[in-house]
């Protein structure tokens, strides 16, 4: 059976002027991923609605709300579990159709989620490749992927593991979100998507989690990260989107924001400290 991703369905989007530079070619400013007038429907019930937001290639994006607010929609439509029922996903400039996870997997998108989807009966280099497996000669190639899995680890700076053949059942809540990161960055993900990260983690877990955060956006890797945690977004965040009953109320750089304004927009989906404003539409 062939298990190769599809190639991503894609076709251009017309580029405003904030696209384009004065000689008329467009500039890096265009983000990695956009969305204009994003809604979704589950029958009569309305789960987030016409939401515009860009997302830039290697910052962090933090994504708020309440329970309830859409968050979790917001990132399932995004990684193609759910098409939208309106709006357009685009991705570097251009517009996605028929999306699905294949195609999400294809252009790049990585979606590690809370429960974080590892064998906890398998050590680190068989999660890290489980379902990929590297074979040579028709046997696995057991040295390469152990190899790959110690550069990797390194390179994402996750310093805490004593040993790659380590059964994952035998690590803690933030070596195994550390894992399940660069699971994802394996597969050459130019988009992370993490779903409540540091949930349920010590300080020192917690740490080592946002640190590994940081150092994705310095490889220039973009993280669309969930978080409930204010003192964590602060602290790892380039810019904030707050989601208030299925709708983008704000979203903007960090600086614009405090703790107060955030708890306000979340709450009630306004702030008289920073202005409520949406991504433009195109």
């Amino acid at each position: 059976m062939d298990t190769t991703p599809e190639s991503p369905n894609l076709t251009a989007s017309s580029r405003g002027p904030s696209e384009q530079s004065g000689s008329g070619v467009a500039s890096s400013s265009v983000p990695l991923l956009s969305l204009r007038g994003v809604s979704k429907n589950f029958g009569p019930v309305q789960a987030i609605q016409g939401v515009n937001l860009d997302v830039p290639d290697g910052q962090v994006t933090a994504l708020i709300g309440d329970n309830g607010a859409g968050k979790s929609v917001l990132i399932k439509t995004i990684s193609g579990i759910w098409p939208p029922s309106e709006g357009k996903i685009i991705w570097k400039g251009e517009e996605v159709h028929d999306h699905s996870p294949r195609t999400a997997t294809a252009l790049g998108i990585a979606t590690v989620y809370q429960d974080l989807a590892l064998c906890d009966n398998l050590d680190i280099v068989q999660n890290m490749y489980l379902g990929r497996e590297e074979t040579k000669f028709g046997a696995l190639d057991e040295i390469k992927m152990e190899l790959a899995t110690n550069q990797l680890l390194k390179d994402l700076s996750v310093s805490t593991v004593k040993s790659v053949r380590q059964l994952v059942a035998s690590l803690s809540g933030g070596q195994r979100q550390a894992i399940a990161v660069a699971r994802a960055v394996m597969r050459d993900s130019r988009l992370v998507i993490l779903d409540e990260p540091t949930a349920a983690l010590g300080v020192s877990q917690t740490r080592q989690v946002l640190e590994l955060i940081r150092t994705l956006s310095s490889r220039g890797i973009a993280v669309l990260v969930i978080s409930h945690n204010l003192n964590d977004v602060f602290s790892v965040a380039d810019r904030i989107a707050v989601m208030h009953l299925g709708s983008l109320v704000s979203n903007g750089p960090i600086s614009d924001y405090d703790t107060n304004s955030a708890v306000e927009l979340i709450t009630t989906g306004q702030s008289s400290r920073v202005p409520t404003t949406l991504a433009p539409s195109s």
